[in-house]
């Protein structure tokens, strides 16, 4: 009796996690891709959050199909919105994309972010992901070096690489903490507002 319990079950919580999974999947890399396009949504979170999740599945590989999915959506849409901003500004009329740059990237972060690329080059891409709010006038300031899109992703692949991991180390931490994952998503998000909330702090203290 306890066998025929225990198969009628275990299809069932099989299915849930996989479905899980198929939706999931595809749902984080739309979101991320979206959110590097037009930077309101909350992306760091979402990894986190999706990373907290994996850390409580049983289905093996889940935190490293975690990071592929955030790291490519992560490279797509900066591709994408470099390649814009470079039609932009060969453009006599411009483009709402290379506006939508230039509105998110103030005249004081942008002139921080053409001195540190000039001085370091490359290796500014990658700091520029992991900063809040850093990302944007670093791009800027590629764009208004006249970076093919070539080198500009040369630099940015490693830079999501780095991006998808210290959002996922955060979610692990918070899935470890807390045996229901609702209470780690809860952690994750809370601990990455917190850490986009501190430069804007720190600059208005300033």
């Amino acid at each position: 009796m306890p066998l025929l319990a225990a198969s009628a079950i275990t299809p069932a919580s099989v299915v849930p996690e996989s479905t899980q999974q198929a939706i999931g999947y595809p749902t984080l890399f739309l979101l991320v891709l979206a959110g590097a396009l037009v930077p309101v949504i909350p992306t760091g979170a979402l990894v986190s959050s999706a990373a907290v999740v994996a850390v409580h599945r049983t289905a093996p590989f889940s935190l490293a199909m975690v990071f592929v999915t955030a790291s490519l959506a992560a490279f797509l849409g900066d591709a994408a919105l470099y390649w814009l901003g470079r039609r932009g500004l060969k453009s006599k009329n411009g483009s709402r994309w290379l506006e939508a740059i230039r509105s998110r990237a103030p005249e004081d972060r942008l002139e921080q972010a053409q001195e540190k690329l000039a001085a370091h080059g490359v290796a500014v891409l990658v700091l520029s992901r992991l900063v809040p709010a850093g990302r944007i006038p670093v791009m800027l300031a590629c764009l208004l070096a006249e970076w093919p899109i070539r080198r500009f992703a040369r630099g940015n692949f490693p830079a999501c690489l780095a991006w998808a991991v210290t959002y996922q180390l955060i979610g692990i931490l918070g899935g470890s903490l807390f045996d229901e994952p609702w209470q780690g998503v809860l952690a994750a998000i809370v601990l990455t507002v917190l850490i986009s909330a501190v430069p804007a702090v720190v600059r208005r203290v300033r």
